[in-house]
């Protein structure tokens, strides 16, 4: 008799742990938000505008054979091609931009990488190397084109 009582309540608890359990009904004290739901720490993202990074170089012809050397030494043409028309990367001499053309929109690409194989060379280069790259890179197109593609 104990053990089949013991086997009864097993079988009950089995049976209602298996059901869909929802939770309790807040009651208007339990819906009072706790120290618990508040994020710890500095929020993701903004609350302002953020200033845009300006390129010391954007109007500076004279670094444009500068940054058209650095594209090649770091091997940025191993991906972009030699002129930058395209690989394993994308196109950099096309007006369409997936993280923006703007000189800011560039440098953040190269600084900080982007998913899908573009690494990240902020740790790697000096901030003003990559200006000059951007310089480069945003030359393509243009007369003032070092070395352009025949």
């Amino acid at each position: 008799m104990y053990q089949r009582a013991i086997l009864l309540t097993s079988a009950a608890l089995a049976l209602a742990a298996c059901g869909e359990s929802r939770p309790p009904p807040l009651s208007a004290a339990s819906a009072r938000p706790t120290s618990a739901s508040f994020p710890i720490g500095p929020q993701p993202g903004p609350d302002r505008v953020l200033p845009v990074a300006a390129n010391p170089h954007a109007d500076d012809r004279t670094v444009l054979p500068e940054g058209r050397r650095l594209f090649v030494w770091y091997n940025c043409a191993g991906c972009h091609g030699d002129h930058a028309g395209g690989g394993m990367g994308p196109s950099l001499r096309d007006s369409t931009w997936i993280y923006g053309g703007r000189d800011a929109d560039v440098f953040a690409s190269i600084s900080d990488g982007r998913t899908k194989g573009m690494p990240a060379w902020g740790t790697k280069l000096p901030p003003d190397q990559i200006w000059k790259i951007v310089t480069y890179i945003k030359s393509m197109r243009t007369p003032d084109e070092p070395d352009p593609p025949r």
